[in-house]
């Protein structure tokens, strides 16, 4: 049975896990932060709850407490006001309930590798909105594991996790080092790196023959650097209309991941 906890008030140190989010010690991708995964939501804390990062502490407004409260482990579960939440958490919270975890171990690269068909590699993608929208197409269209390369942001941090509508939590991932070198070990694995980028030179993405597939996806504006391109096995496109040279990296991720995996 959850356990319904009616904090003292915003200064109550039993909230210290949901204080000031925004602040930089609260980034698990920065140096200092305390490494929690955050859930903001109840369709988030849900798929928190499912998934294998254990569940420290929920707070949240009553309401929204008592629609989790079937489906929450046996953790304190704070119940307060919504001003009293944004007070703690440092911003306003309209989704009114936050979940707190425990990292949880992160698979290998070869066993991703082992039960997959169709992976994402990624290098430099440092926007959190995109790495999340990414970690959403890669769940919705059959992608096995994301494999992340230089440059990237954590994907466990609560943006992310948020706009990837908790998919962070049931996508495998990890990271590949070193880089690029690392993509060797795909090949081992019987995969062929296919390069996605806008270059005129690039064969259609529908030419990519049968067989496991690694997508290799570079930041937002620059895309992938000389040294990822070279190491990649082919350069594919999607092809666009006239005029216009490239899309969004996770509009592209979700239209590269359409073709592979769901031959």
């Amino acid at each position: 049975m959850v356990r319904l906890i009616y904090p003292d008030g915003p200064g109550d140190t039993r909230l210290d896990d949901f204080r000031d989010l925004s602040t930089a010690d609260r980034r698990p991708d920065r140096p200092g932060g305390r490494g929690l995964v955050i859930a903001e939501g109840t369709v988030v804390v849900r798929r928190l709850v499912e998934s294998a990062y254990p569940v420290r502490a929920v707070l949240g407004v009553e309401r929204r407490i008592q629609e989790l409260a079937p489906d929450l482990p046996a953790v304190p579960a704070y119940v307060t006001s919504a001003e009293v939440m944004a007070e703690v958490v440092g911003f306003h919270l309209n989704r009114g309930v936050l979940a707190v975890a425990d990292r949880a171990p992160q698979p290998s690269a070869e066993e991703i590798l082992a039960r997959s068909r169709v992976v994402a590699v990624l290098e430099g993608v440092g926007d959190h909105e995109n790495l999340g929208a990414l970690f959403r197409n890669a769940a919705a269209l059959g992608v096995g594991g994301v494999l992340l390369g230089a440059g990237c942001a954590d994907p466990l941090y609560r943006r992310s996790v948020r706009v990837s509508m908790g998919n962070v939590l049931r996508v495998p991932f990890t990271l590949l080092q070193p880089w690029p070198d690392g993509l060797d070990l795909l090949r081992e694995h019987g995969f062929r790196i296919a390069a996605l980028t806008p270059r005129a030179g690039a064969a259609p993405l529908r030419s990519v023959g049968p067989g496991k597939v690694a997508v290799l996806l570079g930041s937002e504006g620059p895309g992938l650097t000389p040294a990822a391109l070279a190491a990649a096995d082919l350069a594919v496109r999607i092809p666009m209309s006239a005029g216009v040279d490239s899309l969004n990296i996770a509009t592209a991720a979700a239209i590269t991941f359409y073709e592979l995996a769901g031959r």
